[in-house]
């Protein structure tokens, strides 16, 4: 399955716009504000796609100091344990490296803890609250 950037307020943009929100959003009864949309202009944005239809994305973001973090990571329903999310991490990984930086880190679900560890991702501190769910933040480097 072809993994490539996608480009903002493009066709495809508005497919990950969907997929968040169906994924990451929706089961939690809540919605994007225009604060987080226009955020994720600087951000690099990252699909996997099966033909035109995208199965999962994820985004980057410039933390400065030769940081990125890992946001919206999201697999289509149906998709998820089919290897689309560590393609993506993989890709992700290799971008973000890419671009020069040295340590990925994200905010991850605490039922997606398992998921990271197994590429190498530790877990820096203590569980906190997100998006009124339990997170831990992970890290690892590059």
């Amino acid at each position: 399955m072809p993994l490539r950037e996608i480009d903002y307020g493009t066709k495809d943009y508005q497919q990950m716009l969907d997929l968040r929100y169906q994924i990451l959003r929706k089961p939690l009864g809540l919605e994007f504000t225009s604060e987080e949309l226009d955020r994720s202009k600087n951000d690099i944005l990252l699909g996997c796609f099966d033909d035109d239809e995208l199965q999962g994305c994820c985004m980057i973001t410039d933390k400065g100091n030769d940081i990125a973090k890992l946001r919206q990571m999201a697999v289509r329903n149906g998709l998820q344990g089919t290897g689309i999310g560590r393609m993506l991490m993989i890709f992700a990984e290799t971008v973000a490296r890419d671009k020069g930086f040295k340590k990925l880190i994200m905010h991850a679900r605490k039922s997606a803890i398992g998921f990271y560890e197994k590429l190498g991702y530790k877990i820096q501190g203590d569980e906190f609250l997100e998006v009124t769910i339990p997170h831990y933040v992970m890290e690892k480097d590059l």
